[in-house]
């Protein structure tokens, strides 16, 4: 917040002297004068503004990084469990079957990670933290874009973490496909996590239900993106829901990227699905503050 106030103090731009103008009304007056004086801020501004609550939302996690470790447990317990018998059934060698099963293990930390936006808005609406950001200068979008981003700096650190647990097994590293699969990701989390933040804002008054849409969706967009099995020895619903599944082409999409070929079409269509994701994620949760 000091990083927000100095910049208030030093830029006399249209949006600033709206804020201050509503510095005798209510608080129901600051969030409205805000609102509309930040409808349009210039691209610099609303960069600034992400890159002000990126780093907010990132202060506690490099306070405390063994949180971001301690949920490494997810991850390599499917590596460690699930991987073996996948390779036992599937009957292929250990590096191929890995090079196929961990681009998925990472697409669902990230899945998971962005989740979390909406449990972590929870706990800042309980402790009133929330009222004070709305009324801060900032572009609503900035909100929802930077607390998206900071889950992938630790998304970031447990994939290097799992895929250097792999590489004894066989596990190969693509250098490029695993910076342009971070990129991927970090586009799919900000929709994904725009909209954890909405389902969050609705659910304000009943904060258990947003566990109850949480874990009613997150699984079967798991299981039907086929990161842990191979949709294609499904049945033909399951391909039929696969299809019209967003997390489907960005998983197929990292592994084309992890096995280094960067130019497959498969590649392409992950990153349309995630653009997608985050072009609704971002409208949807706009209006949802706005409304809030």
């Amino acid at each position: 917040m000091n990083t927000i106030d100095s910049r208030h103090d030093t830029r006399h731009d249209t949006r600033s002297d709206a804020v201050i103008e509503t510095g005798t009304g209510s608080a129901q007056s600051d969030r409205g004068q805000t609102a509309r004086a930040s409808a349009v801020p210039g691209r610099t501004r609303i960069f600034a503004d992400i890159w002000n609550v990126f780093v907010r939302e990132l202060r506690p996690v490099m306070r405390d990084p063994f949180s971001a470790l301690f949920s490494l447990v997810q991850p390599l317990v499917f590596l460690g469990l699930f991987g073996p018998l996948l390779v036992a059934s599937s009957g292929l060698p250990a590096a191929e079957t890995l090079q196929w099963f961990v681009p998925g293990i990472l697409v669902m930390v990230a899945l998971f990670g962005t989740a979390s936006t909406g449990a972590n808005l929870l706990g800042e609406m309980q402790s009133g933290s929330h009222e004070r950001t709305l009324v801060a200068p900032l572009a609503r979008s900035a909100l929802l874009i930077g607390r998206s981003l900071k889950e992938i700096v630790p998304l970031a650190m447990q994939g290097l973490i799992v895929c250097l647990v792999a590489l004894p097994f066989g596990f190969q590293i693509n250098v490029a496909g695993l910076l342009i699969g971070f990129v991927l990701l970090a586009i799919f989390g900000i929709g994904f996590g725009a909209l954890s933040y909405s389902v969050a804002l609705a659910c304000r008054e009943r904060d258990w239900m947003f566990w109850v849409i949480h874990q009613t969706l997150i699984f079967p967009l798991m299981i039907l993106s086929g990161m842990l099995l191979p949709i294609e020895n499904g049945p033909d619903w399951m391909k039929a829901a696969a299809a019209v599944n967003p997390l489907s082409y960005v998983v197929a999409a990292e592994r084309a990227l992890f096995a280094g070929d960067l130019g497959s079409i498969a590649v392409l269509g992950g990153f349309v699905a995630a653009i997608a994701t985050a072009v609704v994620g971002l409208v949807v949760g706009v209006r949802s503050i706005r409304k809030a």
